[in-house]
């Protein structure tokens, strides 16, 4: 295993071992004169700003630092903030008149016109975990990702971005003797990402066409993730991995995860569906994220599938009472904001007004924000706050991987405000009974009254709180590129 800075006291900023003598069967390799592996034997090193949080604050939330430590949950110790686990690929963003044909084989043989001719350079961008990777670590949260990447020119674009972004990575190793040496089957999954003149998105990949996970020869789980997972704060996973890693391989990953103390953060996504009416391993699984993840991430519509329950609130209870370890159920709801719900308290943000260029990379925009809320301690209100702004600040951009929010626009939007308010939405989305003590909304004022349940706390304390945590990590970030 190759260290990519060989004077950090992180162990896991690495590059696992790749097979070389490989031959890839969609685009043939090409020569890098400078790619990450050598740049790695050079020892040029990288610089991931963190953010240690005012001990003196009073925004850190207590009452979640004892959830934490009752319930098993060890943040302390650990060099790394967040660990994504697979779905590694390279998105290929094209202008296409007309998005893929419904049926499978049309499907198929549209993805096969594709992949006859390589796509120029430009139109590539990391994608899949690396969206979540990268924000997060905008953030100035210090990152991994474990999965697999290719020795062909998409592995080693995928790693040379994880490198501009300040982001380790951990391979995940094979024993070469037990598995079928198709050479598709270790190719960097590619993910095509097709815009048509509506600016409707369609998705294919390789993965959408096989029984079997795209990497289904990794069969356990390697000492070197291993430790990455003891080493980490959070492993994020989502139903994408599943396209990648089996079900026993990821299932593995999160028992793992609980027994060396790593919160799971978990977001089905649209494979929730699929999964919940997949194979016995697939549901099995689900089941298990479902009922063990720290953190689960839903859209409001993905919480009615899974529960039944159309209010996100009430299918976001029933999560929680289905679940075993789950401290927070939060449920996306687009342009109406998000909401974070535990056993005791539901907070509301509105989201933030922007003028929307493309909505993909947004969920994982702001999986890395809740991440962030998490493992600094602070009010669950802010936390969506920051959340809904690093998400909104994604879609002012055109596409995910590099374009993701820059923290700079994270902040303006925070300065601007502009939240969009709908009192009549509330009302509806509270109008049920709920069991929890605490209800807290956030409003651009903090007028009471309106509903004598509702808590509302003012936008501009919480904005106020906010900024100087972001222009402590925009500080030591320019500190940081400066020095190098």
């Amino acid at each position: 295993m190759t260290t990519l800075n060989p004077k950090s006291p992180n162990p896991f900023f690495h590059y696992g071992p790749q097979n070389p003598s490989l031959i890839f069967s969609i685009f043939p390799p090409i020569s890098r004169s400078l790619s990450i592996f050598n740049r790695a034997k050079l020892g040029v090193g990288i610089c991931v700003p963190k953010h240690t949080p005012n001990p003196n604050s009073t925004s850190l939330n207590d009452s979640l630092r004892d959830r934490n430590e009752s319930r098993g949950v060890c943040l302390k110790d650990k060099d790394v903030d967040v660990a994504t686990l697979g779905n590694l690929c390279v998105d290929v963003v094209l202008n296409v008149p007309n998005l893929p044909p419904p049926k499978k084989e049309d499907r198929k043989a549209y993805m096969d016109r594709l992949a006859a001719s390589s796509p120029d350079k430009q139109y590539w961008e990391a994608g899949g975990n690396c969206n979540v990777a990268i924000a997060a670590a905008r953030l100035g949260l210090q990152c991994i990702a474990i999965g697999h990447v290719g020795n062909e020119i998409y592995g080693g674009f995928l790693l040379d971005v994880l490198h501009d972004e300040g982001i380790g990575m951990v391979g995940m190793s094979v024993d070469n003797d037990f598995v079928d040496n198709s050479a598709a089957s270790y190719e960097t999954l590619l993910c095509w990402v097709l815009v048509d003149p509506l600016q409707r998105h369609g998705f294919c990949s390789r993965a959408d066409f096989s029984k079997e996970p795209a990497f289904s020869w990794l069969g356990k789980l390697s000492g070197e993730v291993k430790m990455a997972i003891k080493k980490s704060k959070i492993l994020f996973c989502n139903g994408y991995g599943f396209d990648e890693l089996s079900p026993g391989l990821i299932v593995s990953a999160l028992e793992h995860a609980i027994e060396v103390g790593t919160a799971i953060f978990f977001d089905p996504g649209p494979r929730g569906k699929s999964l919940s009416a997949g194979t016995p391993e697939e549901q099995q699984a689900l089941n298990q994220f479902l009922m063990k993840s720290d953190v689960l991430l839903l859209t409001s519509d993905e919480a009615e599938t899974l529960t039944g329950i159309k209010n996100p609130i009430l299918a976001g209870q029933q999560l929680l009472r289905q679940a075993v370890r789950t401290k927070w159920v939060i449920v996306k709801m687009g342009s109406k904001g998000s909401i974070l719900i535990t056993i005791s308290s539901i907070s509301f943000v509105p989201a933030f007004k922007v003028d929307v260029v493309d909505t993909v990379g947004c969920g994982d925009s702001f999986v890395a924000a809740i991440a962030f809320g998490f493992i600094n301690s602070l009010p669950m209100v802010n936390t969506l706050a920051i959340a809904n702004a690093v998400g909104a600040a994604t879609a002012m951009g055109c596409g995910a991987g590099r374009n993701v929010a820059s923290l700079e626009r994270v902040m303006q939007l925070m300065r601007d405000s502009n939240l969009i308010e709908d009192e009549s939405s509330w009302n509806e989305l509270f109008d049920v009974s709920l069991d929890a003590q605490e209800v807290t909304i956030l409003s651009k004022m903090a007028i009471n009254g309106i509903n004598s349940r509702l808590n509302h706390v003012s936008l501009q304390s919480v904005v106020s709180e906010l900024l100087p945590m972001f222009e402590s990590v925009e500080l030591k970030g320019k500190s940081c590129v400066l020095k190098e």
